[in-house]
């Protein structure tokens, strides 16, 4: 078939070799220019492109007049968008004659919108994937074609989880890509009951409330460690990151504990929640580096019965 990619992250690199590797013909690769303020860890989908010898485009918006004129031109038999991280008008979804597909990287209906992985994380979901379905105006809305599951460890963090969907993705194209081009593929649509959506989050987003349980607390730590911003609390007036600790005691009854933030072992550094107990074992005091807890704890003396948080 005739491709025209909107591609970005890792996911759109590894999508983009695995259509190339296919023997598709990729008429045309839009990316986003990177973002200065952004932790860009990530792989280039304008690197890889040049190097496949793609034309490839970084416009700030691809809905004006102009873009659409040039998808029209070149007549693409499907439209595929992978981690593009802006909505498609329908002038340019009713283009290619076979249709305009997204992947996303939850088992949709649940987490539409942005930072999927994370949230699953943060929610505590036991297994999440990618689903390839049909674009519409609205955000992951669309029919499903296919999905792909994976289980969700106890010490995935989302780098770890992220890097799991990304052979998922190449499995999910292998199967499904000749199926559209041959028109075998029926589309299913998602149960809008059992729809959940979820914003893009921000750094301030990672503060973390001692109140809640030890297990929700963990659940974020490990759903925005690096190279994420960080889980954070505050000490003496200083932001804290928390950018590893552990579940220590989940089921820990509230009563049996101090007081929510106390820190009341030191060997292992345990932290009282909401409900159980927190292990901490790397953090870093701002304008300081990442310590292990021991080296923070020696060098800003911490005692027991010291209190974190606001």
């Amino acid at each position: 078939m005739k491709l025209v990619l909107f591609a970005y992250h890792d996911i759109g690199c590894a999508a983009l070799r695995a259509l190339h590797d296919m023997g598709e013909n990729i008429l045309a690769v839009f990316t986003h220019a990177d973002d200065p303020k952004e932790n860009v860890w990530f792989g280039s989908v304008e690197r890889l492109a040049d190097e496949l010898e793609i034309p490839n485009y970084c416009p700030e918006n691809p809905n004006t007049p102009q873009w659409i004129s040039t998808l029209k031109a070149v007549q693409p038999d499907a439209l595929f968008s992978f981690y593009y991280r802006s909505l498609l008008c329908q002038e340019i979804l009713d283009i290619p004659t076979k249709g305009s597909y997204n992947l996303h990287g939850s088992l949709l209906p649940k987490f539409r919108g942005r930072a999927p992985v994370n949230w699953a994380l943060i929610k505590g979901e036991k297994e999440t994937g990618v689903t390839l379905h049909k674009m519409v105006t609205k955000a992951d809305a669309g029919e499903i074609l296919a999905q792909k599951k994976i289980g969700i460890l106890e010490e995935d963090t989302a780098l770890t989880l992220f890097k799991k969907l990304v052979p998922l993705t190449e499995e999910l194209l292998l199967e499904t890509v000749p199926l559209i081009a041959q028109g075998k593929i029926i589309p299913k649509p998602q149960d809008p009951t059992q729809a959940t959506k979820f914003g893009g989050r921000k750094p301030e987003d990672g503060k973390i409330n001692w109140n809640s349980s030890s297990q929700e607390i963990y659940n974020l730590i490990r759903a925005v460690t690096h190279p994420y911003p960080g889980a954070f609390t505050f000490f003496k007036g200083k932001k804290i990151l928390v950018w590893w600790g552990r579940n220590h005691a989940p089921n820990l009854n509230p009563q049996a504990i101090e007081n929510p933030g106390t820190i009341f072992s030191l060997e292992p550094c345990l932290i009282s929640c909401g409900k159980g107990i927190l292990r901490l074992e790397k953090v870093q005091t701002e304008g300081d580096g990442e310590l292990l807890i021991q080296d923070w704890i020696k060098k800003y003396n911490i005692e027991p019965g010291t209190k974190i948080g606001d």
